[in-house]
């Protein structure tokens, strides 16, 4: 008997496909799929021929192109271009969450206005004695009588003061919101309609004169940024590269985090929370994670879109913009991150043709992508693409024509 379960215990483990090009005594392998490259090959040879082309092409189409050319990048598409990019960079973010947190969201737009609101107090300060009254309070200050400015406006003056708001505010609240709902463990629609209360309320809040936030009208008016004329073609040039930099940033940033062993937790979070419990995963601070990261990714292109567009008030804390957002990425097709920079850009794009000549047509067809969309591409524009390519890779399978025997065809 002894003898037997020496030779039991000396048996070697069969290695799994995972590890056959191991030692023998290796052994055990979990059989985990391998970790996917951050992108292909070709991938990395595309997106770097895009940053080339976008960082020299546009800069010597808009500055060095006369305006009679028909190559020359007007203020007016500079504008259009780094508005569709920051809409792009909102819906990657809510992409983490929605399309591999498994959170729908409707109170996105809170944290992109709040980016806004972060830079546009520095804009504001920015314009000195420049304003209507000349003074050196905001001129929304003067006209509702007030004397000084309000604690919270403290070193505004400071642009790095501004960038460190555009980032702490969001993350703040949105840990703060996401720790006691998460804890609580409040999910799907529940947790959806709660996001969307906490940004209908807090543009109720920026609407009433005594917050200092400029009422209704907000802020606007804005004359430079770091010293810069806001309106010079190579400020908007300038802050053209640098919103497309941060896009491209994020999304390298978004598609490291989705093919990391945090991504896999977060998926699987996503597919089977009680599931994951089990396993002895706490899913807390791996939403808090997502959550806090997304709202900051969100508050940034709010703070890139303001000064681009000139303008933010509480309009874009409307549950409307959020529930656009997450059209936005329906349409591009969730879980996918390229998708949903699709999604945004395809969606605004359409958004300004109807609006320039369907005004009173638009409302109607952002509801049918809403309700269209779910049934007719599931999976979005990305999953429309993949079908197709699916399709052109699929071996064509030719099969001989049947032969006659004895005057009968060969079935």
């Amino acid at each position: 008997m002894r003898q037997a379960m020496n030779s039991m215990t000396t048996l070697p483990i069969s290695a799994s496909p995972a590890t056959a090009g191991n030692e023998a005594g290796t052994g055990f392998a979990l059989g985990l799929p391998p970790r996917r490259a951050l992108l292909p090959r070709p991938a990395w040879a595309a997106l770097l021929a895009l940053v080339i082309a976008i960082g020299i092409g546009v800069p010597f189409a808009a500055l060095v192109l006369p305006a009679s050319s028909a190559f020359h990048l007007s203020a007016y598409a500079l504008t259009l271009g780094g508005k569709f990019m920051c809409y792009a960079i909102a819906a990657l973010a809510l992409d983490l969450v929605w399309g591999y947190c498994g959170i729908l969201s409707l109170g996105h737009g809170l944290f992109f206005a709040l980016g806004g609101y972060g830079i546009g107090m520095y804009l504001m300060r920015a314009i000195g004695h420049d304003g209507v009254y000349g003074s050196d309070l905001p001129d929304f200050m003067v006209f509702l009588n007030w004397h000084a400015l309000p604690w919270y406006w403290q070193g505004t003056e400071h642009l790095w003061y501004a960038l460190a708001l555009v980032v702490l505010v969001p993350a703040l609240l949105a840990w703060t919101f996401g720790f006691f709902a998460f804890r609580s463990r409040v999910q799907g629609v529940y947790l959806s309609i709660i996001t969307q209360a906490l940004t209908y309320a807090a543009m109720l809040l920026f609407y009433r004169n005594e917050t200092g936030f400029g009422g209704n009208n907000g802020f606007t008016d804005f004359k430079r940024i770091a010293g810069f004329p806001i309106t010079h073609p190579g400020t908007r040039t300038v802050l053209f590269l640098l919103t497309f930099a941060t896009l491209v940033l994020a999304f390298i940033a978004a598609r490291a985090i989705v093919v990391s062993k945090l991504g896999r937790v977060v998926t699987a979070m996503r597919d089977s929370e009680t599931r994951l419990m089990f396993l002895g995963y706490s899913p807390l601070a791996y939403k808090l994670f997502v959550w806090t990261l997304s709202a900051v990714l969100c508050a940034i292109a709010g703070a890139l879109y303001v000064p681009q567009v000139g303008i933010v008030n509480p309009s874009e804390m409307s549950p409307a913009n959020s529930i656009e957002m997450a059209i936005w990425v329906a349409v591009g097709g969730r879980g996918t991150l390229l998708g949903p920079i699709a999604g945004a850009v395809a969606v605004n794009g359409a958004k300004s043709l109807f609006t320039a000549y369907f005004a009173e047509y638009w409302l109607f067809f952002l509801g049918a992508l809403f309700v269209i969309v779910p049934l007719v591409l599931p999976r979005g524009l990305a999953g429309l693409v993949d079908d197709v390519l699916a399709r052109l890779r699929a071996p064509r399978v030719n099969h001989p024509a049947p032969t006659l025997i004895d005057g009968r065809s060969e079935s």
